[in-house]
């Protein structure tokens, strides 16, 4: 039996009002202000951020389950807003410099993300000085800050994968999400000239993959920080998939019920097929949930144990994700397929479910071919290929 999740009975209350903001959220790509403030007024910001400065800690079983039920009202606020609380788990793990500036005087402060490797750094007197179109930065504007990839050399003149994180007065957003999924999660390009970025500003992602940033160990009494920053970073991608299909099983039921043929006024929706489409999809989508549920679990269990994963249960971590989210959009495609010409209209929940479930395997980290492929080689005891995220 599953543990009291309080802040799922906040999040339950206004999930109406954001369900409602829906429609709102893909003629403005980008989630709705009203939204953040639903969500900030139960404090789910504060879920990964540090007790020190007000947040919450709670484990990433009773996050997803929020995240979950958020996609459900609405996939691009989800998308949005779990990112941004995921980021304070990554921020927890820089220098205690950096988190009294997020933090200290705005303990309400969020960042968004753009990190693969695209920025380019020139090295300065006590950091670099970094520019860059840095794209996919999701829930941008509704973020105080940014951190953004880029590779720096070491002292040996290799390139190292790594973060930088930025203030909102170092950038520009410039407004161009237009696209057919996740309209609502507004992830649009932050435009960086010649931003400088301190030292203590900054962390290799290997050092936050294997406890060795500057953060690590600043909160011995806390669990969720003994964990690497990028399963806590991806795991809201899934649970945004779990509930936009878990969703969709509602919205088909309750379109089945009245559902006639034009042409000959036969009922559809109780016919065979229908019904076996529901309990097929129906079967999948639990299977999905009990798959990353256990996943989840074991993310919380390591972090109790201040256990660090080997590197074949990383792998398994990031590709259970994978094979969900291709569950997901399966369970969802069955089910539109046979939902009528009538769900294609844009008014339809069910063709936005349908495109939002899609974007949900577009990310690097739930695309499936690069997942089977990783775990496949680490299954096979080979190397991993530095060519696959």
């Amino acid at each position: 039996m599953k543990k009291p999740n309080p802040l799922l009975e906040d999040l339950k209350a206004i999930l109406p009002a954001i369900a409602a903001n829906a429609e709102r959220a893909e003629q403005d790509r980008k989630a709705p202000s009203e939204n953040i403030a639903l969500l900030k007024g139960i404090g789910m910001h504060r879920a990964f951020q540090p007790r020190a400065y007000g947040g919450l800690e709670i484990s990433l079983p009773e996050f997803t389950d929020c995240v979950a039920a958020l996609a459900g009202a609405c996939g691009g606020t989800a998308w949005a807003f779990s990112l941004l609380c995921t980021h304070s788990h990554q921020l927890a793990m820089f220098s205690k410099q950096l988190q009294d500036e997020v933090w200290r005087e705005n303990p309400d402060a969020t960042a968004s993300s753009s990190i693969a490797p695209f920025g380019r750094t020139e090295e300065t007197d006590g950091g670099v000085i970094l520019n860059g179109e840095m794209g996919w930065s999701s829930g941008c504007d509704h973020a105080e800050w940014a951190i953004v990839g880029f590779r720096r050399k070491n002292s040996a003149g290799e390139p190292i994968y790594s973060f930088g994180v930025i203030p909102r007065s170092d950038y520009e957003i410039r407004d161009d999400w237009f696209a057919a999924g996740m309209k609502g999660s507004g992830s649009k390009t932050l435009i960086i000239k010649d931003a400088f970025v301190p030292n203590h500003r900054i962390e290799a992602a290997k050092d936050m993959m294997e406890g060795r940033s500057a953060g690590f160990g600043l909160y011995p009494d806390s669990n969720i920080y003994y964990t690497p920053y990028r399963p806590y970073f991806a795991s809201g991608f899934a649970a945004v998939s779990l509930g936009i299909a878990e969703r969709m099983l509602v919205a088909f039921k309750e379109k089945a019920q009245n559902r006639v043929r034009a042409y000959t006024g036969a009922n559809v929706g109780t016919a065979t097929p229908a019904l076996m489409r529901l309990a097929e999809s129906t079967h999948q989508v639990a299977a999905a949930r009990a798959f990353m549920e256990k996943t989840w679990e074991e993310h919380a269990e390591h972090g109790a144990g201040h256990q660090y994963p080997s590197r074949e249960t990383l792998a398994c971590w990031r590709t259970n994700q994978g094979y969900a989210v291709k569950m997901c959009i399966q369970a969802v495609d069955r089910l539109f397929e046979a939902a009528g010409g009538n769900s294609w209209f844009e008014h339809s929940e069910m063709q936005r479910l349908f495109r939002d479930s899609h974007m949900t395997g577009a990310h690097a980290y739930t695309d499936y071919d690069v997942c089977a492929q990783i775990l496949g080689r680490e299954l096979m005891g080979m190397e991993p290929d530095p060519t696959m995220v």
